[in-house]
């Protein structure tokens, strides 16, 4: 005769269970959620069951005694042919830590994909979150974009090539602006028509041989207007990968763009260092961002 013998949960899978029992009574919401697609039927001209990655945004909520009612959108670098894990969940937690609501940007990448792919999804991120400003309690018109090496690329070039939405689209989504309210950039790629872009990452983005015309409508220094958000820039001397050239022309842009900015170039550190050893100054950067957030008013709660 065959015994079946069920298996009780342990202590620690019990207590789990009473805690997700008691927050579904509570009407609470998960700290992470996702991923998420970014378009539920799949990106314009990719079939929703394509094999190749898709883009998907994974929430990360402050606690509910934290929150600011600001968001942000995470870039993670990856040279656009992948996606560093210590430029997306990191960042993320260090961001709900402030009380901000965090959205992890999965974009996509070449050599699958090219331009304007990556910026679609950027631009989408931003309109989703602002799409969801009453459900995730946020305030639609403080939302934020972060990005690292080609990601901070990615972030600098939604903050120069946003639109204000398409008021007679279908999407109620697509009707939102794709302006980020204030951006974050880290050893960005930002100079791709220069001697100082990341040569890599301006191939999977454009391919081999692009024309010089594209290359320098996304050498986003030439970009700046009047209208890009403010911005908080840190990066390193030492960084060969990526040079500190790229956010000293930018924030040169946006100097003559009379654009508020705030630019750290700490003496050490290789390239993608993400929040940094503790025992490098390189480490203070997102101190000195959160000071910067604050005085943006991105970190009290909205009146």
């Amino acid at each position: 005769m065959m015994r079946i013998r069920v298996r009780r949960p342990g202590r620690l899978a019990y207590a789990m269970l009473l805690v997700g029992a008691a927050m579904a009574r509570a009407g609470e919401m998960p700290a992470v959620e996702g991923p998420m697609p970014l378009w539920p039927d799949g990106p314009p001209g990719v079939a929703k069951d394509d094999k190749r990655t898709l883009p998907t945004l994974t929430l990360y909520r402050p606690d509910p005694d934290k929150a600011t009612g600001a968001a942000i959108v995470i870039c993670p670098g990856g040279g656009y042919g992948g996606l560093a894990d210590h430029e997306g969940k990191p960042i993320a937690e260090w961001a709900r830590g402030l009380g901000l609501t965090a959205v992890v940007l999965k974009y996509r990448l070449g050599p699958a994909f090219r331009h304007p792919a990556m910026l679609e999804d950027a631009a989408r991120a931003i309109r989703t979150v602002r799409s969801h400003a009453e459900d995730w309690k946020i305030d639609p018109k403080r939302v934020a974009v972060l990005g690292f090496s080609a990601g901070g690329h990615l972030a600098s070039t939604i903050a120069t090539h946003f639109d204000a939405g398409r008021p007679d689209s279908p999407d109620p989504v697509e009707r939102l602006s794709s302006r980020p309210d204030r951006a974050i950039l880290v050893y960005p790629v930002i100079a791709m028509a220069t001697p100082y872009g990341h040569a890599g990452s301006k191939k999977n983005l454009l391919g081999d041989n692009p024309p010089a015309d594209l290359v320098a409508s996304l050498s986003n220094e030439l970009q700046v207007t009047r209208d890009t958000p403010p911005t908080f820039m840190a990066h390193t001397d030492q960084d060969t990968a990526v040079p500190p050239e790229n956010a000293l022309l930018f924030a040169l842009a946006l100097r003559k763009a009379r654009v508020p900015l705030e630019l750290h170039i700490f003496e050490q550190g290789r390239h993608g260092l993400g929040l940094g050893p503790k025992e490098m100054p390189f480490s203070e950067w997102p101190g000195l961002c959160a000071r910067w957030l604050d005085a943006q008013g991105f970190l009290k709660p909205a009146k």
